[in-house]
C-alpha cells in the first residue's frame, strides 16, 4: 500500500500554514504561509499548489477544545474545508486533531533558537507540518 501524495495545512484566521510530504510520503516539511485574509486568494494559492505537487490528499488539522469538543474554529474549518472541496473535488480533505501543533511548534522554534515573536508564518508552517506528520505516520502504520 503506498501512500498518496499529501500536502497539510494549519488553518488560521490571520494565516495558512502550509506543509508538504516528500516523495517517499515518510516525512512532512513545512513550505510556505499563505495570509487568510483574502480567502479566495488563499484558495486559489492552495489549488496551485495542490496541482503542482499533485496532492491527492490534503490533510487539515481540526480545532478542538480540550475536551475533545468542536467550537466555532472548527466551524471555520470545515467552511474552508468545503470551499477547498469545490475547487479541488478530486482531492480528499482529512481532518486531524491539531490540539496543542501551535504551542509545540513555538517550542521547536524556541530550542532551535529562533524568535518565536518574529516567526509567526514560520510557526504556521511548522504547525501544519506536524499536523501532516502526524497523518503520514499513521498512514505508515496502517501500510506496516
Amino acid at each position: 500500500m503506498s501512500i498518496p501524495t499529501a500536502i497539510g495545512l494549519d488553518h488560521g484566521d490571520a494565516r495558512i500554514g502550509v506543509a508538504a510530504a516528500d516523495s517517499l510520503g515518510m516525512l512532512a516539511h513545512p513550505l510556505e504561509t499563505i495570509p487568510a485574509k483574502d480567502a479566495p486568494a488563499a484558495l486559489a494559492r492552495i489549488v496551485e499548489i495542490i496541482v503542482e505537487r499533485k496532492a491527492q490528499v490534503v490533510v487539515l488539522g481540526m480545532p478542538r477544545n480540550m475536551d475533545g469538543s468542536h467550537g466555532p474554529a472548527a466551524d471555520k474549518v470545515r467552511a474552508f474545508a468545503a470551499q477547498l472541496q469545490e475547487r479541488a473535488p478530486a482531492c480528499q480533505i482529512r481532518f486531524i486533531d491539531e490540539r496543542m501543533t501551535t504551542m509545540a511548534a513555538q517550542k521547536a522554534l524556541h530550542a532551535s533558537g529562533r524568535n518565536v515573536k518574529k516567526g509567526r508564518s514560520v510557526i504556521d508552517q511548522v504547525s501544519a507540518q506536524m499536523i501532516l506528520q502526524v497523518w503520514l505516520d499513521q498512514q505508515a502504520m496502517l501500510a506496516g
